[in-house]
């Protein structure tokens, strides 16, 4: 499936080859996190480095809900991945569509692109028939993140700490 943007961008399935792009936009996102100072939610180390993390982009990238924006050179601008709630969320007690991954580049031309691809997780939520969208994400530093998810609908559910890391996570009823 290719849905076409405006931009020019195309939102298509992922696939393993895209593995090495996506994680080349975690790694610029990391690099920006470290100027910013903000060193504790995914860390400082590149991802591309780190064989957990490659494994996890893999295996990301192989479900059937992954998804990545291609520019029209062909770069991997984000990725977007949809399914089943994380492990150490409260399980559904209702139909929905979990936001496992959204990532995007930090370049200031592709602004308002997660955005557009959570309103993009709304359109297979409609298409799925299901009306409930979670999300969980970091929880610390200036929460920032969390903000950003509440200006695209969401509200705060409830509160984690995984191993150190604060998480907050948010759903959504279309």
């Amino acid at each position: 499936m290719l849905i076409q943007e405006q931009e020019g961008w195309v939102i298509r399935r992922a696939t393993e080859a895209d593995v090495p792009a996506v994680l080349q936009v975690f790694d610029e996102v990391i690099e920006w996190f470290a100027r910013l100072g903000n060193n504790h939610q995914w860390g400082t180390e590149p991802w591309s480095a780190s064989p957990r993390r490659v494994a996890q982009v893999s295996q990301a990238c192989a479900l059937p809900g992954a998804w990545v924006v291609e520019a029209p050179t062909g770069q991997i601008l984000a990725a977007l991945v949809l399914g089943e709630p994380m492990p150490y969320v409260p399980a559904a007690t209702e139909p929905e569509v979990y936001v496992r991954l959204l990532i995007a580049a930090r370049d200031p031309r592709v602004r308002g692109l997660g955005r557009r691809l959570l309103a993009f997780a709304d359109d297979q939520a409609r298409a799925a028939g299901i009306t409930r969208l979670r999300v969980d994400c970091y929880a610390g530093g200036t929460g920032d993140l969390v903000g950003f998810y509440e200006s695209c609908g969401y509200t705060r559910i409830s509160t984690f700490n995984l191993e150190g890391w604060p998480g907050q996570l948010l759903g959504r009823r279309l």
